[in-house]
């Protein structure tokens, strides 16, 4: 067998795309992995500044036990590659009106930091919200998160085996909405109900049961020495010592298929790399600008309405000694905006907010306060592009964040200009098709879990992993959509083995049992 033709590709070398090439190298597939641009982690990304290269992607590491996993299943651990520092503070959160709230990886002295702040009827209330909360993502858990195709039958199991979950379930009941029963004060609402955003939803529509987001962060959250970019750069060093071949700065414009199955990929230089399969990591919206038109791609209700996207920026400086101090923000600080409703009500119209929430992300503060310049990323929420648009009049800054922060009394300089800013029509243009929505399809919805792709095409031979397909966005679960792409595509390849051994054995012939060996879906 043409040993070239036999291989796996992989499209995209974000965290699903490495941890499902990492995967099937481990297992002794001959694997290609390329990606358009410069750098591997695909939304893991740094930005250079005067006090150092700035993450400007993700910045939280939640469950660690998948990152731990997809160590062990390369025959190595974590610890062998990076350093990982657990933050004594999960988040630390500010109100205009000087409410102070610090989160911390253990419930009962949440209990107790929520009782000072807000006094014992919201004590009492966190407590009965961290039960819930915690018995949904339990639930949740295996059935869902965890499994290869959300199932409806074992999350109604799971669901029905704890009936006070029900009201969490109820179909139109918003995350918004159970936060006003769960919560009489309104900045507990507000805290909770942000949680939303983090896999790109608006918690005035999204569905309660996002809830549970708050205890994958409740189960602590790690920094990485080096920032996220060295996470990525660990899983691409762990690739190619497996054996596999990493290509960047390498675009794909199409995806080939020969008989109802997939055949290779045409780089945009005009190469062909044959194959036998192929794992899309990029947004399923993009799929059917790489396929032929008689080839299955993602229906529209996989893809459509879209999630949030962001305003990220990224530069160095110094927090000023007026105000709040130096040693004010924690490793993740929230500053809130005044009014959810004016925050959320204009993204939820396509429109960016007055003054919203500035998430503020303090790179160099896992273990010390710093006393001289430092990195900084701040993440501001901001609709998607239209579809079809290229950019927006609606998507420049109302606000320069440093006077929002000014008046919480956080003072930092010098003031960066807007080219530290990363904008929806600039995402929409690192990442084709995608509207510069950073989470896939919306979460909004109550079936929008049950909508995601899943890693399994109804193309032999084509998987999909990522933050678009199931189970959704953040870096565990595009880690676990690896996996889960990695799984299918070594369980066909076991499949068509055994046939062709079956076929041979019985005197017919092979020719085509790649084509044909396929597992029925």
């Amino acid at each position: 067998m043409d040993i070239q033709k036999d291989s796996a590709v992989v499209i995209g070398a974000g965290i699903g795309g490495l941890a499902a090439a990492i995967r099937l190298a481990a297992s002794g597939q001959a694997v290609t992995l390329l990606d358009a641009q410069h750098w591997p982690g695909g939304k893991i990304r740094v930005m250079e500044s005067p006090a150092g290269p700035v993450d400007a992607g993700p910045t939280v590491l939640t469950l660690r036990d998948v990152l731990d996993e997809l160590f062990d299943a390369a025959g190595t651990t974590t610890e062998a590659h990076l350093t990982l520092t657990p933050l004594p503070v999960l988040a630390r959160h500010f109100w205009r009106d000087g409410r102070r709230l610090d989160l911390m990886p253990d419930a009962r002295a949440n209990s107790d930091a929520i009782g000072a702040a807000f006094g014992t009827r919201a004590r009492s209330e966190f407590d009965a919200f961290q039960r819930e909360t915690r018995a949904l993502f339990d639930a949740f858990d295996a059935p869902i998160m965890r499994a290869a195709a959300p199932s409806t039958l074992g999350a109604a199991r799971a669901v029905l085996a704890r009936p006070h979950l029900l009201p969490w379930l109820q179909p139109g009941k918003t995350l918004q909405t159970i936060l006003s029963q769960r919560f009489s004060d309104p900045h507990l609402r507000q805290l909770f109900g942000r949680y939303a955003t983090y896999v790109g939803g608006n918690p005035l529509h999204a569905p309660a049961v996002l809830g549970l987001i708050w205890q994958a962060e409740a189960a602590g959250v790690w920094a990485v020495q080096g920032g996220m970019a060295a996470l990525a750069h660990a899983l691409a060093g762990l690739f190619t010592q497996l054996g596999g071949t990493l290509r960047l700065n390498t675009g794909v414009a199409r995806i080939q298929t020969s008989g109802g199955q997939v055949s290779g990929v045409q780089l945009a230089d005009g190469e062909v790399i044959d194959c036998a399969q192929i794992i899309f990591n990029g947004d399923p919206a993009a799929l059917p600008y790489l396929l032929d038109r008689q080839a299955p791609a993602p229906k529209r209700r996989q893809t459509q309405p879209r999630s949030l996207s962001a305003q990220v920026w990224t530069f160095g400086a110094q927090v000023q000694p007026q105000g709040l101090g130096a040693d004010a923000l924690a490793y993740h600080s929230v500053f809130f905006a005044d009014d959810p409703a004016q925050e959320f009500g204009p993204l939820a119209q396509g429109r960016i907010p007055q003054a919203p929430t500035i998430y503020v992300c303090a790179q160099d503060r896992a273990q010390t306060t710093p006393t001289g310049p430092e990195r900084f990323q701040f993440i501001l929420n901001a609709p998607a592009l239209p579809e079809g648009a290229r950019g927006s009049k609606d998507m420049t800054c109302h606000t320069h964040p440093f006077a929002r922060l000014a008046q919480f009394g956080l003072h930092l300089g010098p003031r960066p200009t807007v080219s530290a800013v990363t904008q929806p029509q600039d995402f929409a243009q690192m990442f084709p098709h995608s509207q510069g929505a950073l989470y896939g399809l919306s979460p909004n919805g109550v079936m929008a879990t049950f909508l995601r792709p899943t890693a399994r095409t109804k193309l032999r031979g084509l998987y999909l992993a990522g933050g678009g397909v199931h189970p959704g966005a953040g870096v565990p679960m595009a880690a676990l959509s690896g996996k889960h792409a990695a799984a299918a595509a070594l369980s066909d390849r076991i499949s068509a083995a055994t046939w062709r051994r079956t076929a041979m054995r019985g005197g017919i012939s092979t020719g085509s049992a790649t084509t044909a060996a396929a597992p029925s879906r």
